[in-house]
This record gives structure tokens, sequence and C-alpha cells, in this order.
């Protein structure tokens, strides 16, 4: 069975989404962000998953966005297919 390790975030700005990722250490990762990112608070989607689930779910969360937002990926992700 695969391991469930990998979580599910999105940075927010008050209601608005800056960011979607995933990552297999959360506390590390949004000290990592706040080095480079102007964003209020990382909010944990859910609970911990499978790598391939996670990456599943980041991919559908960035289409979602940029069907919402005219093609642009969240802010705050760096490249054009937002990851």
């Amino acid at each position: 069975m695969e391991k469930r390790d990998t979580y599910k975030y999105i940075l927010k700005d008050g209601n608005k989404v800056m960011y979607v990722g995933i990552t297999d250490d959360p506390q590390r990762r949004e000290s990592e962000h706040k080095r480079d990112k102007d964003f209020q608070k990382m909010k944990v989607i859910g609970r911990a998953v499978t790598r391939e689930s996670a990456e599943k779910w980041e991919t559908e969360r960035i289409n979602q966005y940029r069907r919402n937002h005219n093609g642009q990926v969240p802010p705050l992700n760096k490249t054009q297919n937002g990851k």
C-alpha cells in the first residue's frame, strides 16, 4: 500500500487563492514560502494522501482556478502549468 504522506494546501490572502501546492512537511513548506511569497495564511486541505493523489488534486485545482480566472494560474504559482 502506498504511503499517505503528502498534504494538499493553498496559500490565501483574504479570500483569494494565491498559490496551490503539495508537500510532505507543511510546517517546513510554510516557512519556505514566507521567505519569498506574500500571503496571509496557509490552509492544509484534508488529510495526508498518496503523492499520486495529491499531484492529481493539484493539477485539477490549478485547472479549476484557470477556468475561473481567464486562463491565469494562481498569482504565486510560477510556471504556466502552475507547478
